[in-house]
C-alpha cells in the first residue's frame, strides 16, 4: 500500500532546466548561449516575423502580380440534377428556400446531371447544355437581368 506522500515521478520524466549564466564551466556561462552582442543578445531583443535587420524585406522587394477585376460577376452554381426535387417555377428565391444557394447571389444553371421534371427555370445565366436539357424535358428557360 503506497501513500500519497511517497509517490514519485518515473525515472527521466522530470528534467532539470539548464541554468544559464552560472560560470564558464557550465557551458552556458557569460553570454548565456546568446552569442556576442547584437539585437538578439539584448533583453527584449525580439524581431518580428519577416524582419531582415532593416534591409528591405522580401515581401516588399517582390513584384506584386496579377489584376483583380472590380466588376467581376460571381455566380452561385446549380446543376440540373439538383433541380429534380423542385416543381413548377424555379427562381433564385425558391432555390434559396430549398437550400441550394446561400444568399442574394447571381444564379447560373449548369448542365451536369439529368433533368426528369418539366420546369420553368428563371436564372441569371444558363450553360448551353443546361438550356438544351431543360427544353428537351418540356420546360422553359427565362434569363433574369443582372
Amino acid at each position: 500500500m503506497s501513500l500519497l506522500s511517497q509517490l514519485t515521478h518515473n525515472a527521466g520524466a522530470r528534467k532539470k532546466a539548464k541554468r544559464l549564466g552560472r560560470g564558464i564551466g557550465t557551458g552556458k556561462g557569460g553570454t548565456s548561449g546568446k552569442g556576442n552582442k547584437g539585437q538578439k543578445a539584448r533583453s527584449g531583443g525580439k524581431v518580428r516575423r519577416g524582419f531582415e535587420g532593416g534591409q528591405m524585406p522580401m515581401y516588399r522587394r517582390m513584384p506584386k502580380m496579377g489584376f483583380v477585376n472590380p466588376f467581376r460577376m460571381e455566380y452561385a452554381v446549380v446543376n440540373l440534377a439538383q433541380l429534380n426535387n423542385l416543381t413548377g417555377e424555379v427562381t433564385p428565391v425558391t432555390l434559396k428556400a430549398a437550400g441550394l444557394i446561400k444568399g442574394r447571389e447571381l444564379v447560373k444553371i449548369l448542365g451536369n446531371g439529368k433533368l426528369q421534371a418539366k420546369l420553368i427555370v428563371k436564372a441569371h445565366a444558363f450553360s448551353e447544355t443546361a438550356k438544351a436539357a431543360i427544353e428537351a424535358a418540356g420546360g422553359k428557360v427565362e434569363v433574369i437581368s443582372k
